[in-house]
């Protein structure tokens, strides 16, 4: 494969712009309109100065980027990875908006990330560069203007500092200033398995669409973090077979299917999925390439591309992860019939969720756990068959039918709106 071709594709800004142009093209949306919707709305670099335990400084380069504001607050993850950059949070809080306007919540899309490895700084100083990097976006972020998240390398924890750092600065307790955080201080039920739980709905949709039972489903996930382990958990209580699981570590096989409760055990105690018992271990690489009937890629951006589409055995391609499949790998899943269920609505569960913490938040009223699981399953169900009949209508495959779509809902928005000038 051409090395142009390889960079293109690793390249997740560039990969969304493509699925948007496509999109754009069909609807013959108006070049001026266009504009406005592909270019992020605001886009904020910070210097994060840190003192470490050791008492040496350093400073960390933090971003938030805030695609669109038209239907409603932004709303988007904060991560901290070594290789967080700034075109990848702008495409991420681009497919946030996307992914907002396809289950269709009151949100626009937002994403931010800091530079660092997480694990080499200690909970001291993972808190200190927390709170200094909401210090320097405050005046951007707030329960009307921009509502951050968990994503990778974050959780209760930190949505916990943040939360706390803009109450304080606020002089006033602000719950709803973040979602993903810990019950006690105003989470949700049903918000950590949501993203798992969602795509477990969606998949169970496409089987029947597809007339398929979940008993004779084999299913291989990429990814056994929150949202790979869940959607394994939860999609096993269904009567899935889960054949495969991978991580950095590897992968396990069993064509029987894997114990999915003693996995997850085995990993709380180990930290890893190597030498699980009762499976095969495999290359994970190998896994995603298994005859199966669902793929779950859970794990992060660009795994499927034009080098390995065409080898992928799958029926159904169900992505928990956010990108996990190029732009030019999407024709040739296309051409060998692969049914997609693209990542925009199969991990809304998350920000669905998140939504409805949101709401409560807003309500200081909270809802048990079975309210939150049957709004989701209504609102994942009818995002998953306003694609499907959009996909229909307009003859293309799922993934432009739901850019079409979100597309579409936003730019209404905007027409409706006006521009102010």
């Amino acid at each position: 494969m051409p090395a142009a071709v390889r960079d293109y594709e690793k390249n997740a800004w560039m990969s969304q712009s493509a699925r948007f142009e496509e999109a754009a093209a069909r609807l013959n949306l108006d070049d001026g309109l266009s504009k406005i919707l592909r270019t992020p709305a605001r886009e904020i670099t910070v210097a994060i100065p840190v003192q470490l335990d050791d008492g040496r400084l350093e400073v960390f380069t933090g971003y938030r980027v805030q695609h669109s504001i038209a239907r409603g607050p932004a709303k988007g993850g904060i991560r901290y990875a070594p290789d967080v950059t700034l075109d990848e949070v702008k495409a991420l809080a681009s497919w946030m908006t996307w992914k907002c306007a396809v289950v269709n919540i009151p949100f626009g899309g937002a994403k931010g990330g800091i530079i660092c490895d997480p694990r080499y700084l200690s909970p001291a100083e993972l808190e200190r560069m927390t709170r200094r990097y909401t210090a320097e976006i405050l005046e951007y972020i707030g329960p009307e203007k921009d509502v951050p998240a968990p994503d990778v390398n974050t959780d209760e924890q930190v949505m916990a500092w943040i939360m706390d750092t803009y109450s304080m600065h606020k002089r006033e307790t602000t719950t709803a200033v973040v979602t993903g955080k810990p019950i006690d201080l105003g989470g949700s039920r049903g918000r950590r398995e949501a993203t798992g739980r969602g795509c477990m709905m969606v998949c169970n949709e496409a089987c029947k669409k597809l007339g398929l039972e979940p008993a004779s489903a084999r299913v291989v996930i990429q990814g056994f973090g929150n949202v790979g382990s869940m959607a394994a958990l939860l999609m096993r209580e269904q009567g899935y077979k889960i054949v495969a699981v991978s991580s950095l570590e590897g992968a396990l096989y069993n064509p029987a299917g894997l114990d999915i409760p003693a996995l997850i055990e085995h990993r709380k105690r180990h930290n890893s999925i190597a030498g699980f018992a009762g499976a095969e271990h495999i290359d994970r690489d190998e896994a995603l390439l298994l005859d199966c009937e669902i793929l779950l890629p859970a794990a992060t951006e660009n795994q499927i591309t034009s080098a390995n589409a065409g080898r992928v055995r799958a029926r159904i391609l169900c992505e928990g992860a956010n990108g996990p499949t190029s732009a030019d790998a999407d024709e040739i899943l296309d051409a060998n019939g692969v049914f997609v269920i693209p990542d925009i609505m199969a991990n809304a569960g998350g920000v669905t969720v998140s939504y409805f913490e949101w709401v409560q938040d807003r309500q200081g009223y909270f809802w048990n756990l079975d309210l939150v699981r049957s709004r989701l399953e209504e609102i994942m169900t009818q995002s998953f068959h306003d694609v499907v009949r959009y996909a229909e209508t307009h003859q293309v495959n799922n993934r432009t039918a739901a850019y079409m779509l979100a597309i579409d809902r936003v730019a209404f928005a905007i027409k409706l709106r006006g521009l102010y000038a």
